[in-house]
């Protein structure tokens, strides 16, 4: 919000010149001065959240006949303006504030309170209008309540629109390349190094069962935050709300967001803790693990194009060097990898937040917001990302998956039940210091008839469970 022009208006505090055009008031202005900390202020979502607070809370209240028609209409067309991002440039205060969050929630009092005033064609930061702040659109309601329910709303929908269908979409486009590659047999590794073979068709189906397991995960997430704070009021005792006022809020926010939300079984654990937040925070940071290994390995896979692994290509999204011609970088990997670092940092913080909960209130809330919504948001937009640029254009190097597979001194593994442990080892030695592959030292060395060293050493029956000879295999 631009200075210059001023109006004065008053809190409980005394006056305060707050900018002409600003819909927010004097309590306001008093944290803009008090927090000049960060230039982060509260995301989309959340802000949407508080509006859809206030929304349902007027209706409530309507319905309740604690707040007269007149009243609750332009609130709740005020708050609607809040919930569609039309007076997002009103909410100027920063994440690092007070740690309950009430600058914040006095923040969308004031501005559906001078919101309302302007609908009913009244000068703003003026008192003959009949809608107050506090007494009206703050009915029912404390910052301490409040607060913790806007994040719990915020996380519950980014998770459902955002997160949840860019998972959905990532796994269907693994489980698809675990189907195109079903056929092709590779290497295995453990430690690094060559392991038996495997299709890379497994080796795809791994990842996408672990995408699989996200989505779960994100989905266990909104179910934690369905529990809300809201009617605890100041310390959760509810005082100064009607009893019936947390059912009727919760049927409101479930028909405008198609998430059944409920009131908090014990307030005092809702408003004294954060442990659902940083549950939340935990499946995320869990997510962001697996996507890692995902992103690595793939990385690792692709890399060459002549000189490295080289199993698959990668899409080629722009050019990876500004000194050298022609080199293209698995970017998209990187990105993703990166993001997963700024979750698994997020929730170090969101962890420590969390236990700083004194007796009846949490008071570092406005920072686990701000990294719990972070995290949901790289996440959804990094893995949509990774899925379209990367995943969906991945091909297999055939040739090289054979070369490899042949090369490779695990090739031994399977003639060790028919030949000894001990004695494969010595073929799998020769082989690394000779050069030649397994399958050569073995026709040399006579070691099988050619059918039966054939039917060992065939890579696709090491890709299945089963001893050569035994019954049934």
């Amino acid at each position: 919000m631009t200075t210059g022009a001023t109006r004065v208006e008053k809190d409980s505090m005394g006056e305060m010149s707050v900018p002409a055009a600003a819909l927010y008031g004097a309590s306001t202005q008093r944290a803009v001065l008090n927090f000049p900390i960060s230039g982060q202020r509260f995301s989309r979502p959340f802000i949407r959240a508080l509006g859809l607070i206030k929304w349902a809370a007027a209706q409530a209240n309507a319905d309740l006949g604690l707040l007269d028609t007149h009243r609750s209409a332009y609130i709740v067309q005020a708050a609607e303006e809040v919930v569609e991002g039309k007076l997002d440039e009103h909410f100027p205060l920063d994440i690092f504030q007070t740690g309950s969050g009430t600058s914040t929630n006095t923040n969308a009092n004031e501005v559906i309170a001078n919101r309302s005033r302007q609908l009913a064609e009244k000068a703003i930061g003026t008192k003959d209008h009949p809608i107050h702040p506090n007494d009206h659109v703050n009915m029912g309601q404390s910052s301490n309540d409040v607060i913790p329910s806007a994040i719990h709303i915020s996380g519950a929908e980014q998770l459902k629109n955002c997160l949840v269908p860019a998972l959905e979409k990532l796994h269907g486009a693994l489980e698809a390349k675990a189907k195109e590659f079903w056929d092709i047999i590779k290497i295995g590794r453990t430690h690094l190094m060559d392991a038996t073979p495997v299709r890379l068709g497994q080796e795809f189906s791994g990842y996408a069962q672990q995408v699989a397991r996200a989505k779960e995960r994100a989905e266990k997430a909104i179910e934690v935050l369905r529990e809300l704070a809201l009617g605890g009021t100041a310390v959760g005792t509810g005082l100064n709300r009607h009893l019936e006022f947390p059912g009727k809020v919760m049927r409101h926010l479930e028909q405008r967001t198609g998430i059944k939300f409920r009131e908090a079984e014990n307030h005092f654990e809702a408003q004294g803790g954060k442990d659902a937040v940083v549950e939340a925070s935990g499946q995320l940071k869990t997510i962001a693990v697996s996507l890692f290994k995902i992103a690595n390995d793939i990385r690792w896979l692709g890399s060459g194009p002549r000189c490295g692994i080289g199993e698959i290509r990668l899409p080629a999204t722009q050019p990876g060097s500004s000194i050298m011609p022609g080199k293209v970088n698995p970017v998209m990997c990187e990105s993703l990898m990166m993001v997963c670092a700024q979750v698994i940092g997020n929730d170090g913080c969101i962890t420590w937040s969390g236990a700083n909960g004194n007796f009846e209130l949490n008071v570092m809330m406005p920072v686990m917001a701000h990294n719990l919504l972070e995290s949901i948001r790289l996440l959804g937009n990094v893995v949509d990302a990774f899925c379209e640029k990367c995943v969906i254009g991945i091909e297999a190097n055939e040739k090289r998956c054979r070369e490899l597979v042949e090369l490779s001194m695990a090739m031994v593994t399977s003639l060790a039940p028919l030949i000894g442990y001990d004695r494969a080892a010595e073929i799998a030695k020769e082989s690394a210091k000779t050069g030649k592959t397994v399958r050569e030292i073995c026709l040399e060395r006579k070691v099988l008839p050619p059918a039966a060293l054939a039917r060992a050493l065939d890579p696709v029956a090491m890709t299945e469970p089963g001893v050569e000879g035994a019954a049934g295999g």
